[in-house]
């Protein structure tokens, strides 16, 4: 279940989707020299200018006090040339990241981490959804995954994917149970899954006994080893699942992806093209 494919064609249409706006902004801001941080944020600008997306690339040391990136942040609110805004994960210690993910203006908030965003996506009116999360969706459907009245389970609970993913997979009516690190039995959880998504970051952790024949696994972990870039789930689950996302080159390609089309999305919104649902 490779994401390629269907990501070139998102963003294939997020470049028609620009061109007939005009001008579409997108603003990051990266403190710190985390190179995994960094690498991320280059290659979201890459992709934003190939698709006709003016790129702000706001970067600052890793010792810039709160005040100051909150200054930035209500800079790039104010302006008008800029329709989405988000700020790179992690942050250094003195920063205060729920204070900063608010400080974001929820009609520019493309990541979806704004309280207000993720409210409405717990109320079942999503406006702006995590990329990750809402690419694992769009892939599934993609591929013919059938969700409405699959038994869905869900490894790791946090809230750019776990969370996200659950509410989504809940509001197309999959039935979603949760695991985490206090999950008793694992195993037995996620051998009724229809579809699995893991997202936890531990190497290996799905094996294939672990695993119902046909089902979908998502897998969403990305470690970087000895051995090169692993993921949650071991590559012979491939042998019993029906689908199974490769690691890299399944998810990956969705979150940048889907991200540009936030904000082709905050576009609309924002030049009131489009109804505020």
């Amino acid at each position: 279940m490779k994401g390629a494919p269907l990501a070139e064609r998102i963003r294939d249409q997020v470049g028609k989707d620009v061109a007939g706006l005009g001008s579409v902004g997108l603003a990051t801001v990266l403190l710190g020299d985390d190179p995994a941080s960094h690498v991320y944020v280059t290659k979201k600008h890459e992709a934003a200018v190939a698709a006709g997306i003016k790129s702000i690339d706001r970067r600052l040391s890793a010792d810039t006090p709160q005040d100051e990136l909150l200054a930035v942040l209500e800079e790039l609110n104010g302006d008008d040339e800029v329709d989405g805004v988000l700020v790179q994960l992690p942050l250094p210690e003195q920063i205060d990241s729920e204070a900063v993910l608010r400080a974001v203006d929820p009609m520019k908030d493309v990541d979806g981490f704004h309280p207000f965003n993720a409210g409405r996506l717990y109320a079942g009116r999503p406006t702006f959804v995590p990329a990750t999360a809402l690419g694992i969706i769009l892939l599934l459907e993609d591929y013919g995954v059938e969700l409405s009245g699959a038994r869905a389970v869900v490894v790791g609970r946090s809230t750019i994917v776990g969370k996200p993913v659950f509410h989504l997979l809940l509001g197309a009516n999959a039935t979603v149970t949760v695991c985490h690190s206090r999950t008793r039995d694992l195993a037995d959880e996620t051998r009724g899954a229809d579809v699995l998504v893991v997202a936890i970051g531990r190497p290996g952790l799905v094996t294939p006994d672990m695993v119902k024949e046909g089902a979908a696994v998502v897998d969403v972990g990305i470690t970087r080893t000895d051995a090169g870039l692993v993921g949650d789930v071991v590559p012979e689950v491939a042998e019993c699942a029906r689908f199974l996302t490769p690691v890299p080159g399944g998810v990956g390609p969705m979150t940048i992806a889907v991200l540009l089309r936030n904000t082709v999305l905050a576009a609309r919104y924002r030049r009131e093209l489009l109804a505020f649902p």
